[in-house]
């Protein structure tokens, strides 16, 4: 499978037939393969929100643009029934779990939740200097831990 740069943000993978001909046991399985996954559509405004709110935190999610996808309309019913509701994207899976369309990764953003997802999914690494002395000449750490 070939990946490619999308945009500023993550990866967009062409998604190719899958034996499975269940959309939702293809949903499971492409959500499985990446610490962040996002099923979007290209001109979708909620979908390009998500996508820049991850990669403003320095996240690369994977990206599978459903209107590129020959069965894109078949997952995006399946990924309506998995929400139980008439909004079909975007939808948002960390380490596999689904996580959910826009309103609950912004909520989960807001509660200070969402951090912590990433984290655990392998997705986000935070680095931070601590107990560290500052040189007087350079200013620069003369040592440091990383966390």
């Amino acid at each position: 499978m070939q990946y490619h740069q999308a945009e500023s943000w993550g990866y967009h993978v062409p998604t190719r037939t899958c034996m499975a001909s269940d959309p939702l046991e293809k949903v499971a399985r492409l959500a499985s393969e990446s610490a962040v996954v996002v099923f979007s559509i290209s001109s979708c405004c909620m979908c390009h929100a998500v996508k820049r709110l991850f990669c403003g935190m320095g996240v690369n999610p994977t990206v599978y643009e459903l209107d590129h996808d020959p069965r894109g309309e078949e997952i995006e019913k399946a990924l309506m029934r998995l929400l139980g509701n008439s909004t079909s994207v975007p939808v948002v899976f960390i380490g596999g779990k689904l996580i959910g369309a826009m309103e609950r990764v912004m909520a989960s953003h807001i509660s200070g939740t969402l951090v912590p997802l990433l984290k655990e999914a392998g997705a986000l690494w935070l680095w931070f200097w601590s107990s560290t002395k500052l040189t007087s000449q350079t200013g620069r750490p003369e040592h440091g831990n990383y966390h």
